[in-house]
């Protein structure tokens, strides 16, 4: 899976705020997700991130 920091990562579930969308702040092993509802930060593990995203919205077109 492509997901770069900036991203917006729209999830299968959905927060307790109501929001189901993640801004990726770094990405690695570990994924460090803000709640874009609310604000909060998790880390979350490479593999549980990847399972629980829906769909992902780039921030902004990539020169790869």
């Amino acid at each position: 899976m492509e997901i770069h920091p900036g991203d917006v990562l729209e999830m299968k579930k959905e927060h307790p705020c109501g929001s189901r969308q993640w801004e990726v702040l770094r990405v690695g092993m570990d994924f460090r997700l803000r709640c874009t509802g609310c604000g909060r930060e998790v880390m979350l593990p490479r593999r549980k991130a990847e399972k629980a995203v829906k769909k992902i919205i780039p921030s902004a077109p990539r020169a790869d």
